[in-house]
């Protein structure tokens, strides 16, 4: 089994438990895995057959990416081949992003020169940055996130200042963009688009609390089902 790691490694801390958690993850399960990073860079042009080989891919941490074209082509083709997808902070932001601009076509994401980190329409500054932060969230009972978690409210680790604009939040789960779990105030921290089998996309980093004694539930969820889509090709 493959997994693809979207996203420009740079050894920093997210970097690495994204990797470790992906191997003893899949050693509590005993998948045999092999998981590769896949530079933005090299995806800026489109996938191509660059990602057939992949039975997961996850959007680590670390926007902006060298390259955000990069990274949404590859997660449209996670999304469209329904491909066991798992976004994390910044594979939040880009994973509602590439969803506004493919499936809703807003006019901004249209322009190559589109900026996520100048004030937009889409994403926006948290009005408490949550860097180095633990957060407790509420699950939609009615969604995937409940079967996974069984629990309707979670305690999750965060290393970021960006969020979705309220407004589009909304603008989301009008066209079946989920919002499956929400901070005190009603904001979105958790996005699943149940359509496309495990697609779902946290703004919080569960690789940070991911461990050989505890592994965390929605990453062996997520390598799960990307071995049964290895079995099912």
């Amino acid at each position: 089994m493959k997994i693809g790691i979207i996203g420009d490694y740079d050894g920093r801390p997210s970097h690495l438990a994204t990797q470790e958690a992906i191997k003893h993850c899949s050693a509590k399960l005993g998948i045999h895995q092999e998981s590769y990073w896949l530079p933005t860079t090299d995806l800026e042009q489109g996938v191509g057959d660059k990602l057939l080989e992949f039975d997961g891919l996850w959007c680590a941490p670390g926007s902006p990416y060298q390259s955000m074209w990069g990274a949404i082509h590859a997660i449209q083709y996670a999304r469209e081949n329904k491909i066991p997808f798992l976004g994390t902070c910044g594979g939040f932001q880009h994973a509602a992003l590439e969803f506004a601009k493919n499936v809703l076509q807003l006019d901004e994401l249209m322009n190559r020169d589109f900026n996520p980190y100048l004030p937009n329409i889409f994403i926006a500054a948290l009005s408490c940055s949550l860097m180095a932060q633990s957060r407790h969230i509420s699950i939609d009972r009615n969604s995937r996130l409940y079967q996974i978690y069984e629990r309707i409210e979670i305690e999750e680790k965060y290393n970021c200042d960006f969020g979705l604009n309220k407004d589009f939040q909304k603008i989301l789960e009008q066209h079946s963009f989920k919002v499956s779990g929400v901070d005190e105030d009603g904001e979105a921290r958790i996005l699943t688009l149940e359509s496309s089998g495990f697609y779902i996309a946290t703004l919080f980093q569960p690789q940070l609390s991911s461990s050989c004694d505890k592994p965390h539930p929605l990453i062996l969820s997520f390598l799960t089902s990307a071995l049964e889509y290895n079995r099912s090709r």
